[in-house]
């Protein structure tokens, strides 16, 4: 197993308030999507897409009040399982027209999978969760649900159909890849985006998890470093960092 990274640097041309950093980078990106070809085709296609993305961050910057200040250069990181994915984004970065951002520089290096000690959630996970007499399925939180063996089936279950959708091989794991799961945020993490004029909260949070050390586990803890750990990674959910380790 192998996944790739492409770092990219963006110029911000205004300030940028925290909260709709999510949306922002997902609109740079999806217009990068946007190209009537190979790449809009990948875009509108049914089922998992194999990606996922961090926020913007800049050693050398302070942010105050949530502000990231304008006329920065600020970097963010772009992984997929599809080195090919990542070079036509790249390609057509340069070409994107964006209010808030200006494509500066971009670089693709090759992560071969290694023993994960430890992931930690850098953007909010969002799971969906059914609930008894309701129609719509709500976001996954300690007062609206609680039940961590609920949150771990179904991170579980949401990483082994994404391994399966693209390697076509079923795995037969005899336990969850998760065998410890830390909560590491006061309040819920919210992603919010605007669609149609109206604003959409995806409510998450930030984990520390330690997965099994079976060979199942461990492909499904760097499957998580690769495209995501649970759901709305277009709009930047579930980027997570991992510890190497080993024996």
């Amino acid at each position: 197993m192998r996944y790739f990274e492409l770092n990219c640097t963006l110029y911000l041309k205004e300030e940028l308030y925290y909260l709709h950093l999510h949306e922002r980078l997902s609109k740079f990106i999806n217009e990068a999507f946007n190209d009537k070809d190979k790449l809009s085709k990948f875009h509108f296609k049914n089922g998992y897409k194999h990606y996922c993305f961090d926020l913007l961050y800049n050693p050398h910057l302070k942010i105050k009040n949530g502000i990231y200040p304008k006329e920065n250069s600020y970097r963010f990181r772009l992984r997929s399982l599809e080195r090919n994915l990542l070079e036509n984004l790249q390609n057509r970065f340069v070409e994107v027209k964006n209010p808030t951002f200006v494509y500066i520089s971009s670089a693709i290096k090759e992560i071969k999978k290694f023993f994960v000690q430890n992931l930690t959630s850098v953007t909010p996970v969002i799971v969906s969760v059914d609930v008894e007499n309701t129609k719509q399925p709500r976001h996954w939180t300690i007062k609206e649900d609680g039940d961590i063996l609920r949150l771990s089936r179904q991170l579980h279950e949401n990483l082994l159909k994404k391994y399966e959708s693209f390697y076509k091989e079923k795995l037969n794991p005899s336990q969850n890849f998760i065998q410890l799961i830390e909560i590491t945020n006061r309040v819920p993490q919210t992603i919010r985006i605007d669609k149609n004029n109206k604003e959409i909260k995806f409510f998450g949070n930030k984990f520390k998890i330690i997965p099994n050390e079976d060979d199942i586990s461990q492909k499904l803890a760097f499957l998580a470093l690769s495209c995501g750990l649970g759901e709305k990674q277009s709009y930047g959910g579930g980027f997570c960092i991992g510890k190497k380790g080993g024996f």
